[in-house]
């Protein structure tokens, strides 16, 4: 995060501000955009979902994304969560999705691009490789499908201070990394697609 200065995490405010600002209607395939405003999973194609605006809300208010950070979102689908995460760092952070279906990841850029938001982006993940590790770690990592057990090479990619959030077998998980070790802690049960490589 900037300077290493303490800056101020996300409130439920803030949540429900990015959620109004990020129109879920511009994530969504044509023939579910009508049912946008429904607080359920929607279908993407793929076998995947544009998940329940509680959930999200949910793993956005456990994150606690700071202004600035540094943030990967794991299994970024149509982009909607990648733009929450963008919207919540502002432009001073960075906001990497990685997708692991080609054509979704492309169409989840496609959607991403529809908000000013330079500093976040979507790639297609690397097959075999869960995340996408980079010198120092990440400020946030968010995970949008549900793992068998906690990755550890998800957690490896933390950095010192920071947060995942990932639900393992439908359970969240929070994942809080600091200096004397990892803290984990459970957080209710939530429904997700499977994710892939864990």
């Amino acid at each position: 995060m900037p300077n290493g200065h303490r800056v101020q995490e996300t409130t439920a405010r803030d949540v429900a501000a990015a959620m109004s600002a990020i129109d879920r209607r511009r994530f969504l395939p044509r023939n579910q955009r009508p049912y946008a405003r429904d607080d359920r999973p929607l279908p993407i194609g793929h076998g995947q979902t544009n998940s329940q605006p509680r959930t999200v809300a949910d793993t956005l208010r456990l994150l606690q994304v700071p202004r600035g950070a540094r943030v990967l979102d794991v299994g970024s689908g149509s982009g909607w969560t990648t733009a929450l995460l963008a919207h919540l760092v502002g432009p001073g952070g960075s906001v990497v999705g990685v997708e692991i279906d080609p054509d979704l990841a492309e169409w989840g850029a496609s959607n991403l691009a529809s908000y000013p938001m330079s500093w976040a982006r979507i790639e297609v993940a690397e097959p075999g490789l869960l995340g996408r590790p980079t010198m120092g770690g990440y400020d946030r990592i968010l995970v949008s499908a549900a793992a068998q057990v906690l990755p550890q090479e998800l957690v490896d990619q933390v950095a010192i201070g920071g947060r995942l959030v990932i639900p393992v077998q439908h359970v969240l998980v929070l994942v809080e990394q600091h200096l004397t070790g990892t803290v984990t802690s459970r957080h209710g049960t939530y429904s997700f697609v499977p994710l892939i490589g864990s």
